[in-house]
């Protein structure tokens, strides 16, 4: 299957109960597949390139998934291409008191690249309807009474319109928003889950906090779908790809980046006929001197 197979643009409704979890019949051409991989991200250096040289748009990253299912390794072995220089990686946490006196999009908003660079959220505002609403914590936000008091349906699916626009404003305004969902399987979140136990290097990456969402993985998957198919738009889509295998993973998640800087602008600033006479007396001078 190509990149573009598990596009969802807001035509069709997304269930990931329905979805593929695992490479399939790709586990048969895996050094093709991993070979491509190395390919698109040299490919991405390249692009990246002349992206920030052009300096006319922004690229947004956002990576979203449940525990376990990828998301450093895919930072590290896809993103490890690009250059530093015009790239960040935000991880969006549990939000401080600062944030939580703003509105949810406000520390989003402040991570935002300068045109011509890119960002990676590993997680995102994305969470701010998803844990959220999972444990209903919209409940303990110091908002009024007019703004929480109607119903949690409402309350998400005005945060969802709110997405919607924000995404259609970024977009409008020169950024482009790549949305991915890394879909991890139950059993292959325990596998990993259970090295993370018995490996002691990997220790560090296990919290007990990591059981208890673990128990609501059903849920997690329902409102996920829920979210997905609400926020999902043709200029702002979500691409909702396995994650069981990672060499699978990584190769997808570079397909698309790559597809996404190919679109973007990315010509070498033209130089003006003053400016290019200039450049020959200066190239005259360093060859006398």
């Amino acid at each position: 299957m190509k990149a573009e197979d598990f596009r969802f643009d807001g035509h069709s409704p997304c269930d990931l109960t329905e979805l593929p979890t695992g490479a399939g019949n790709a586990k048969e051409d895996k050094p093709k597949y991993q070979a491509r991989t190395a390919a698109n991200v040299e490919e991405m250096g390249r692009l990246q390139d002349a992206f920030y040289a052009d300096g006319r748009e922004g690229l947004v990253i956002i990576l979203q998934a449940l525990d376990a299912a990828g998301k450093d390794s895919t930072v590290k072995h896809v993103m490890g291409g690009l250059n530093p220089q015009g790239v960040t990686v935000h991880s969006f946490k549990q939000p401080s008191a600062e944030e939580l006196a703003h509105d949810f999009l406000w520390r989003a908003n402040r991570a935002l690249p300068p045109r011509g660079n890119i960002a990676i959220f590993n997680r995102s505002y994305y969470e701010d309807v998803l844990v959220v609403q999972v444990h209903d914590l919209q409940k303990t936000y110091r908002m009024p009474p007019r703004t929480t008091d109607v119903g949690q349906g409402e309350f998400f699916r005005r945060r969802y319109r709110q997405i919607r626009d924000y995404e259609r404003y970024l977009h409008e305004n020169g950024y482009r928003v790549l949305k991915i969902f890394l879909n991890v399987s139950k059993e292959k979140q325990k596998e990993r889950f259970l090295e993370r136990i018995q490996i002691p290097e990997k220790n560090w990456k296990f919290s007990e906090s990591d059981l208890k969402e673990r128990a609501r993985f059903d849920e997690y998957a329902k409102i996920i779908s829920e979210v997905i198919s609400a926020t999902a738009t043709p200029d702002c889509p979500w691409y909702v790809v396995p994650a069981d295998q990672k060499w699978y993973t990584r190769y997808l998640v570079s397909e698309l980046v790559t597809q996404t800087l190919r679109e973007c602008c990315h010509e070498y600033p033209a130089l003006s006929d003053e400016a290019r006479a200039r450049l020959r007396e200066c190239r005259r001078q360093l060859e006398e001197y």
